[in-house]
């Protein structure tokens, strides 16, 4: 289970190792990450964690172009540089160099009522603080 502090918002998510055990895996030794979120800029209703050129050694696993409000998705880096979605509303995944494909990884199983304020807040206020920390269930 993840706990997501994500501007003034709490967040909870269901990792899914059985559909993207590599990237899940990838992700925990990521964490505990804090990083800054900012609202995408082709992908439609999201918020995105840029990582330039880190290589996390995976490659695409249970992958989606359309992840659903609430959905994490982790891009492995290719044609565009690594990073991590989450969709608060409808998303065509996509950057400056076309179609994308993210490893869907985790989804938002309480808190999900807030993502459109969180979407918000980083469209008209910019970037806001993200944590992501490992919790038992």
């Amino acid at each position: 289970m993840l706990k997501i502090t994500a501007g003034p918002f709490e967040f909870e998510a269901q990792l899914h190792p059985d559909a993207a055990p590599d990237t899940v895996a990838a992700f925990r030794r990521l964490l505990p990450l804090k990083s800054r979120i900012i609202h995408v800029r082709w992908s439609g209703q999201g918020g995105w964690i840029p990582f330039g050129d880190l290589d996390l050694g995976i490659g695409y696993e249970n992958a989606t172009c359309y992840p659903h409000p609430g959905e994490i998705v982790l891009y492995p880096g290719g044609a565009s540089e690594t990073e991590i979605l989450l969709a608060y509303g409808y998303v065509n995944f996509a950057s400056k160099a076309g179609q994308l494909a993210g490893n869907h990884f985790a989804t938002i199983i309480r808190g999900g009522e807030n993502l459109p304020a969180l979407g918000e807040k980083m469209l008209w206020e910019g970037a806001q603080d993200i944590e992501f920390t490992e919790v038992q269930d």
